[in-house]
């Protein structure tokens, strides 16, 4: 539900919110709350999987928060946005003169995560190799950092997420079905934002006042026209696809639904009967708006920090690579007529 990127519950105000709005109304959403309440007061693996964007890392937070661990640290690990090359050092750590550049001995995130929580986001992304190590550890919680001979051993609760489904991976060689076995002793399965449609006017107001109060705005409240609009959306990035629609609005200061947005132009492109809309389905049209929207946020946001796309990235709560994807995908040029691969 967003980090740097989580997903987008935790982004906008640094923290986690109230438990009624992680969890909401509908009873997909309740059948999760209670087994995470039941997976917090026990340190067992924890397996999270969903679609990007649904809340993964946010739920992991809130079984940290609520387990005998709380108190001390709570490790996320990206392992999509690490080089394969570069993730076994990450996880493990590595001694001084264990390859070239290690010029001084650096701890994991493994041993940082000792007495608390070790979340590891995007397993599926971790190779084979790789993957026969974390099976190791996860046995009895003993590795060795790169370059030692030494045998260590930390006591910490393990969470892992994957958008992807492992149990196909592991039919295609992926994925380790020993590993699977051992990371899958709970499991929870976050729904898309589509399947809990009804809590969509909550976490709205809750993206609403917290963009306000980040970029000390004053953004009008979301109207009951507009929320019903949205329940109807399909949003495929989910969560965080919502919140940017709502930060779009806040960083734009425009209002509901007045001016150009999902709500104000889809609604009209239906009504006016054009041949357009009467043979295509309402999602295509809706995901067709989604994406103006999030060209148009994309070239503001970038106007505004005069085209460092760095700056742009963290405005917009998403990665450096994402972006320069997005900027490509859109077409968009900079004030000087560049096009995007000759940006500064």
């Amino acid at each position: 539900m967003t980090g740097t990127h989580c997903s987008g519950l935790t982004s906008s105000v640094g923290g986690l919110p109230p438990d009624e709005l992680i969890f909401g109304r509908t009873s997909s959403m309740l059948a999760v709350r209670q087994k995470a309440e039941k997976f917090a007061g026990i340190n067992i693996p924890v397996l999270v999987q969903g679609p990007a964007g649904s809340g993964k890392e946010v739920l992991a937070r809130w079984i940290h928060q609520h387990s005998p661990n709380a108190a001390n640290a709570y490790v996320r690990v990206n392992c999509a946005a690490i080089p394969a090359s570069l993730l076994e050092s990450e996880l493990f750590g590595y001694e001084q003169g264990a390859f070239s550049g290690a010029n001084k001995t650096k701890p994991g995130r493994v041993e940082l995560a000792h007495k608390g929580t070790l979340f590891l986001d995007e397993i599926a992304e971790i190779d084979l190799g790789l993957q026969a190590k974390l099976l190791q550890f996860m046995q009895d919680g003993r590795f060795s950092r790169i370059g030692d001979r030494e045998d260590r051993h930390i006591d910490a609760r393990i969470i892992c997420a994957t958008k992807r489904t492992l149990e196909r991976e592991i039919q295609t060689g992926g994925f380790r079905s020993d590993l699977f076995y051992r990371i899958n002793v709970g499991q929870l399965r976050m729904p898309s934002l589509q399947a809990r449609s009804e809590d969509i006017p909550e976490l709205a107001d809750y993206f609403l006042s917290a963009f306000n109060t980040r970029f000390e705005r004053q953004s009008p409240q979301i109207d009951a026209r507009t929320k019903e609009f949205l329940r109807g959306c399909d949003w495929p990035g989910n969560i965080r696809e919502l919140e940017n629609w709502v930060a779009r609005h806040v960083l734009l200061g425009e209002g509901y639904p007045e001016v150009s947005g999902i709500p104000a132009r889809v609604p009209s492109r239906i009504s006016a009967q054009t041949p357009d809309a009467r043979i295509r389905p309402l999602k295509l049209l809706t995901k067709e708006a989604i994406h103006q929207v999030e060209r148009q946020l994309i070239l503001e946001v970038l106007t505004a920090n005069r085209w460092n796309r760095r700056k742009a990235a963290e405005a917009l709560k998403i990665s450096y690579r994402a972006l320069i994807y997005k900027i490509r995908q859109a077409g968009l040029t900079n004030d000087r007529g560049a096009g995007s691969a000759g940006l500064p």
